[in-house]
């Protein structure tokens, strides 16, 4: 669940970073990872949201060159369930783990890259 003040970071701003680093193109499954539980999914709070939503999919979809659309669902938020303890801060509680390492330090590195701009100063390093 992500919580933001749209008037520090837009909800387009949002959607390139989840875009630019998750696989949107892959029903239940994220890399290596199969299961529901790794489906594409964006659960909107108001309607603007989600006419936004399907007119950024609409945008990526219409100007992809891979024959590859994107499946992710868009669906109003109802229940959020808290993830377990050990789940929060994961990557920063076992950035040594090798599924950390090998998977998500990248994808943080490519996000420091590409969108360093829209990054907290604590967080640009």
């Amino acid at each position: 669940k992500i919580e933001f003040d749209p008037a520090q970071i837009s909800f387009n701003d949002l959607l390139t970073v989840f875009f630019s680093t998750h696989d949107g193109t892959t029903l239940n499954q994220q890399g290596n990872d199969v299961g529901t539980q790794y489906r594409s999914a964006i659960f909107y709070t108001t309607d603007e949201q989600k006419q936004e939503t399907e007119k950024f999919i609409k945008e990526l979809n219409d100007a992809d060159q891979n024959d590859k659309p994107l499946v992710t669902e868009i669906k109003p938020l109802e229940t959020f369930y808290e993830a377990e303890k050990y789940h929060r801060q994961y990557y920063k509680n076992n950035a040594s783990q090798s599924y950390c390492h090998a998977i998500i330090g990248p994808k943080i590195d490519k996000l420091r890259t590409k969108f360093n701009a829209l990054l907290k100063e604590e967080e640009k390093n």
